[in-house]
């Protein structure tokens, strides 16, 4: 019982400043907004554009995605399970930065990664094409790192996880 209470509050706790709130906001409105779309434009940015990228089953990786990205992006919004969205969706950018950004960087496809047509590839060309991506890249390690900050449901349900074991222990006679 104390390791998954102490498990919990490891993933809930936070000391971030009250101003995480605007990253929270930032990268969890990208994410609803990115999830979102590929419901509503499909073939633009959903299972169409998986299968011009390359990703294998675009029809059942693009509506999985489309769903990690709307769930988690929300639950970043609100702060609910941060670090564990953070996480989910360090993996989503990681990918997406492999298969769309790499071959920018290499100047060839790679792997089953197709190579868009630019004016130029290489080291200039992937940091102006992957911008956005490594910004949400770092937004999300540092969510990861600091948690939802004080504004948030995941401290809400810390603070009162943390109540909850403290009255436990009074009652049992183990508080310290």
């Amino acid at each position: 019982m104390r390791d998954s209470t102490t498990l919990k509050h490891r993933l809930l706790e936070t000391t971030a400043p009250p101003a995480v709130l605007l990253i929270r906001i930032l990268v969890g409105g990208i994410f609803l907004s990115e999830g979102l779309q590929k419901f509503i434009f499909p073939g633009e940015l959903g299972a169409g554009r998986f299968a011009t990228i390359g990703i294998p089953y675009p029809e059942v990786m693009a509506p999985f995605v489309a769903v990690c990205e709307t769930v988690c992006g929300l639950l970043i919004i609100v702060g609910l399970l941060t670090r564990f969205a953070a996480a989910v969706m360090l993996i989503n950018i990681s990918v997406a930065i492999i298969s769309t950004k790499l071959s920018v960087l290499l100047g060839q496809p790679l792997g089953p990664f197709s190579l868009p047509k630019l004016a130029r590839y290489g080291l200039w060309s992937f940091l102006h094409e992957a911008r956005a991506d490594l910004s949400m890249w770092i937004g999300l390690l540092f969510l990861l790192i600091v948690g939802a900050g004080p504004r948030s449901l995941d401290r809400v349900l810390c603070r009162s996880s943390a109540l909850r074991q403290t009255s436990a222990d009074t009652r049992r006679g183990t508080a310290t």
